[in-house]
């Protein structure tokens, strides 16, 4: 805190001091800085090195400290031509800006999709990644379609339908998906989707230029008669498909409809994306095995991403597919920015072929299970009508009923007035929604909490 405040000092002393001085103005050394605010050169030096991001001051190699140039004052810019040259704004871009907006200080998120910071096996993650940074070959240019054992790894995890030549690694499960949306379709395609379904993917559907068209859900998943008249009636070749603890609903497949599902596919001659995002957010008894594991002629693409069940900046998922469909996912990923990063392949690598992986997996599901209990109990205090009819056995969300007549999207403004950040479950419907619901996210904060912030929700009613 004494540092903070200290450089904190400096800091405001040097801006001071530009304001008022002429470009190339000598500034004050670390040496008098430090005896003038009573601070270590350390902190003084950091704040100088603040202020050069800033722009406002530059060092010169034994020289000092100066004034940096500042930029010439031109007339206020006119950038209303870039109204009509842009056309209209594409569909979803504020819902996910909203979704992945952070939550101002003193609110209590129940909102973010990424798990709370005392949840992340930081210290394990940064451990492997600073031992990946002092190895030369990992700067070196990799397989563009990635580390063949970190894509071997993936495969395994697919229950053994994929191999490792069949996988490609991608900078985070959204790049992943957009890949898959746009490697298998042309703009004016149609895409099925789960109704709801996760807002990314309509979001990356449409930005493709896809026809989006919901297929009904309950409480066993995707409803296998429905599917079959929507692929009769679209004629879609693919199909987008959360199987396992979906987003934002958290169900999982029943196991009586797997078979009629990947039935409907074949005889469809389609794709099934199966986005396996929760296969390390289980709670309860193990999950059921992937759809890429029972699927001998590749009609299904499976995608799988790291980044929610360990830190949101663990940008590494990996998509797979056998035959023309994987050529094509591996030609496109690399249009779009030739390989992941080698230093977080590595360590990503490590770090999951490690016993640190299997004892993050086992404190994760105690504290999921905890926050989601915590959340459930509190809401039937409080709000008893918002606990959803089926609990999800792993995940990070719960999909709660709202009472007919009320409007999620205003809700969800004045609950953020009360200081509890939720989100509404309009946005998550391709179409018409079935009805008002709230998702609520249990990960993003401790149990403790869970209380107050559904006691603020309460108030927002």
């Amino acid at each position: 805190m004494e540092n903070g405040n200290a450089a904190a000092r400096v800091i405001q002393d040097l801006r001071r001091v530009v304001a008022v001085s002429p470009t190339g103005a000598r500034l004050a050394s670390v040496r008098e800085l430090t005896a003038r605010h009573q601070a270590s050169p350390v902190t003084v030096a950091a704040a100088i090195r603040q202020l050069v991001v800033e722009g406002l001051v530059e060092t010169r190699n034994g020289r000092g400290t100066f004034v940096a140039a500042r930029p010439e004052r031109s007339r206020t810019p006119d950038l209303s031509w870039q109204t009509v040259a842009l056309g209209p704004a594409r569909s979803g871009e504020h819902e996910m800006q909203a979704l992945l907006a952070l939550p101002p200080s003193g609110a209590i998120s129940l909102s973010s999709g990424y798990l709370d910071t005392d949840l992340q096996p930081a210290a394990a993650l940064g451990a492997a990644l600073a031992r990946a940074a002092r190895q030369p070959a990992s700067w070196q240019r990799g397989p563009a379609e990635g580390r063949e054992d970190l894509r071997a790894w993936f495969a395994r995890e697919a229950g053994g339908g994929l191999r490792a030549e069949d996988m490609v690694i991608c900078p985070g499960g959204q790049a992943a998906l957009s890949t898959a949306l746009r490697a298998l379709t042309v703009p004016g395609d149609t895409v099925l989707v789960e109704s709801p379904t996760y807002l990314g993917a309509l979001a990356a559907a449409r930005a493709a230029g896809l026809r989006v068209v919901p297929v009904p859900v309950d409480e066993d998943g995707v409803r296998p008669d429905q599917l079959a008249a929507a692929f009769a009636r679209t004629q879609a070749r693919l199909f987008y498909c959360q199987p396992l603890y979906a987003n934002p609903t958290g169900a999982t497949l029943a196991a009586s409809r797997r078979a009629a599902i990947a039935e409907t596919v074949r005889a469809a001659g389609a794709f099934l994306i199966e986005d396996d995002y929760a296969r390390d957010l289980t709670m309860e008894t193990a999950p059921p095995s992937p759809l890429a594991a029972d699927d001998p002629d590749g009609h299904v693409i499976y995608l799988r991403s790291l980044t929610k069940p360990a830190a949101p900046g663990l940008r590494v998922a990996a998509i797979g597919a056998r035959g023309p469909a994987g050529a094509r996912l591996r030609a496109a990923r690399l249009l779009d920015d030739f390989f992941v990063s080698g230093p977080l392949q590595q360590a990503t690598c490590e770090f999951v072929s490690s016993p640190a992986w299997n004892r993050h997996r086992t404190t994760l599901r105690t504290a999921l299970r905890a926050r989601r209990d915590a959340l459930l109990s509190a809401l039937s205090r409080h709000l008893p009508d918002l606990v959803p009819p089926r609990v999800p056995r792993g995940g990070l969300h719960l999909w709660a009923p709202l009472p007919g007549g009320v409007d999620d999207t205003a809700l969800a403004a004045a609950a953020a007035a009360q200081g509890v950040i939720v989100f509404p479950g309009r946005p998550w419907f391709a179409a018409e929604p079935a009805g008002p619901y709230l998702r609520l996210t249990f990960a993003a904060s401790p149990p403790e909490l869970m209380d107050d912030a559904v006691r603020r929700l309460a108030r927002a009613f």
